[in-house]
């Protein structure tokens, strides 16, 4: 599979609040290779939430699109590791 159905996000920038359009979704910290322990969050009956790593603040934004982010560069494509069968 070349992408993940949750979305993946980063704040390499260290921003203090990251708004996304989902719920759910799984936070690595920073990009590869000084990512934290890709953690999965579900944010329930909440607007927001925050990762128990890397202590961003997720916001829910109704406005955004499942694979989008504020800030932009905060959105991490996933892909197929080196040699694995293509989707």
């Amino acid at each position: 599979m070349a992408q993940s159905l949750v979305p993946h996000f980063v704040n390499d920038k260290g921003v203090d609040r990251i708004r996304i359009g989902v719920k759910e979704f799984q936070c690595m910290g920073a990009a590869p290779p000084f990512d934290h322990p890709h953690v999965y969050l579900d944010m329930g009956d909440e607007a927001e939430i925050v990762c128990p790593y890397c202590s961003t603040l997720f916001v829910h934004d109704r406005a955004l699109k499942a694979a989008e982010s504020d800030p932009p560069s905060c959105i991490f494509a996933v892909t197929a590791p080196p040699g694995a069968p293509a989707a």
